[in-house]
């Protein structure tokens, strides 16, 4: 056999035995998360992407619970779930920051089996012109809110009588993959659910307990309007380079996801791009997924770096001015 049969066999069979290899050590295992006629809990329910998953979620033939602080809102929200669907979902009003009425809320509304923290509060603005306050409520909603909720929902969870697999979901952001001008406040308690989820899936990986981490770019909702009241002109230039999507495109790409137990669930390709250019220790289900990430990451890190260049570029042309 020559040595250019010999180079060919070798670049034939070393991904195969590469592929083999990565499904021995990938973990957690792959798994499927049946939502039908289970208990789907999500927060931030009453508008944008929490309202298109419950009616997604409800449409599939889960019981459904949403949660949000303005109760008008929520009925408004129930109505626009039944006429959709003709089903009736549950509603519940309570500030996700206040620990021990998330408690009894979750406890009222009974074992869940797939939990969204999906609520939000987003304001973009440079942090020097940022007052603490504000800082400190997107802190505490987008990840202290969280911590609450996983902390009342994890006893009804681990002790469950219907012992198939459940999730736990986390409604991230691009802003908590990579910072962002004009996000600095908002992507710190973005990239603070990643520690969240990653530490967490560890905990409770033993209790058939599983952890997804969604990835949405910026989305027509009522929040991104709002925010896009103060968001600079420069934030707007940067955030450019990843294109807009409609709510139930998020929902539906998140609760597939969700049902195929993925870690990251991404949206869009610039969301595949950040999430093999950040992989690092996150877990991965998918060996084919990992044998991507693994003789991609070199080349997605060259197309980083040009998207680096770009943005440092807009910063550089808007304070010459």
């Amino acid at each position: 056999m020559t040595d250019a049969n010999l180079s060919f066999l070798a670049l034939c069979v070393l991904p195969i035995f590469f592929l083999i290899f990565l499904k021995l050590i990938v973990r957690p295992r792959p798994i499927k998360i049946p939502i039908k006629s289970r208990h789907v809990f999500i927060t931030g329910g009453s508008s944008g992407i929490g309202l298109a998953l419950a009616r997604q979620a409800a449409a599939e033939g889960a019981r459904v619970t949403i949660l949000a602080r303005d109760l008008n809102k929520l009925e408004k929200a129930k109505n626009s779930i039944r006429l959709s669907t003709g089903i009736d979902v549950n509603i519940v009003s309570v500030d996700v920051c206040d620990f021990q009425a998330v408690k009894e809320a979750v406890e009222n509304a009974g074992p869940i089996d797939v939990l969204v923290c999906n609520q939000g509060v987003f304001v973009a603005q440079e942090i020097v012109n940022q007052d603490v306050k504000e800082i400190r409520g997107m802190i505490d909603v987008n990840l202290i809110g969280t911590i609450n909720l996983v902390r009342a929902a994890l006893p009804g969870m681990k002790n469950r009588s219907d012992r198939k697999p459940v999730s736990i979901a986390f409604m991230s952001s691009q802003a908590g993959q990579v910072g962002i001008y004009g996000y600095a406040a908002y992507s710190a308690s973005k990239f603070g659910l990643r520690g969240l989820a990653e530490a967490l899936q560890q905990e409770v990986i033993a209790d058939d307990i599983h952890v997804s981490l969604i990835y949405p770019p910026e989305t027509k909702t009522p929040g991104l309007a709002k925010a896009r009241k103060t968001m600079s002109r420069l934030t707007s230039i940067i955030t450019a380079s990843s294109s807009e999507m409609e709510a139930d495109e998020v929902a539906k790409k998140a609760l597939n996801g969700i049902k195929s137990g993925c870690f990251s669930i991404t949206c869009n390709l610039v969301g595949l791009l950040l999430s093999i250019a950040t992989s690092g220790l996150s877990p991965q289900r998918s060996y084919l997924m990992a044998f991507v990430e693994v003789i991609t990451v070199g080349a997605v890190r060259i197309v980083a770096l040009c998207f680096q260049w770009s943005w440092y570029r807009a910063i550089e042309k808007w304070h010459a001015h």
